[in-house]
């Protein structure tokens, strides 16, 4: 059986390879979700070194990189589907979050962040001043 190359499908595997598709994407999956004081955020990084894992912060972006490492050339792979090489995703907070006492934690394949709602944020009671003593208004 003679097998041709199709340009097309060769095309459509890079672009796949390259911006990932719906049911794998090639950008670090996230959830975000508030829960009590605190928004969380967990990125999934299943396979990365997590001395390769970087969180940085600046003003109110935070900025994720990661690396997997390359494949090794010496093995003879039958399937390489996994994204290689540097990964990065920012976040853009909003002024309501405290970004100075974000924490980070990464266990079993998961970066978890936890970032407090900030005080001024937090909703509160504000009290009344109450005047029983009527003042005459002298026109």
């Amino acid at each position: 059986m003679l097998l041709g190359t199709d340009p097309f499908r060769d095309l459509d595997r890079l672009t796949q390879q390259v911006f990932g598709t719906p049911a794998r994407s090639a950008v670090m999956p996230m959830d975000a979700w508030r829960e009590g004081d605190e928004l969380f955020v967990e990125l999934d990084l299943p396979g990365i070194d997590p001395q390769s894992l970087d969180v940085d912060i600046d003003r109110n972006v935070v900025t994720v990189h990661a690396q997997r490492p390359e494949l090794d050339t010496q093995r003879s792979m039958i399937a390489a589907e996994r994204t290689r090489g540097v990964f990065s995703r920012q976040l853009f907070l909003g002024e309501n979050l405290d970004t100075d006492a974000i924490r980070a934690d990464y266990h079993d394949g998961v970066l978890r962040l936890a970032i407090p709602i900030s005080e001024q944020a937090k909703p509160r009671r504000i009290e009344i001043a109450r005047h029983d003593e009527r003042q005459a208004i002298n026109a």
